[in-house]
């Protein structure tokens, strides 16, 4: 991952990072490699945390998460609830 590649995602993270915690399902919102098919690529994506995965036609259209977000993957990924210890 180059430094400029990291610099130019998480700068969109940060621009988006408010509005994807407002939807429904959505714990966290960071950044890291894209996994597909249980594989990590070397794909630099948002990643978004999610309690649950649920089929699209299972939420609020203002809860869906878009696939790119300014040309960013976003990387939708199943975690359960976090809580601090």
């Amino acid at each position: 991952m180059s430094d400029q590649t990291t610099q130019h995602v998480l700068e969109v993270k940060r621009r988006h990072e408010q509005e994807l915690l407002r939807k429904a399902n959505v714990v966290a919102v960071g950044i890291g490699y894209r996994t597909q098919g249980g594989q990590r690529t070397q794909e630099v994506s948002i990643v978004v945390s999610v309690r649950k995965k649920v089929p699209a036609s299972e939420l609020k259209p203002a809860d869906l998460i878009q696939a790119s977000i300014e040309g960013v993957p976003v990387d939708v990924v199943e975690t359960g609830e976090i809580r601090a210890l």
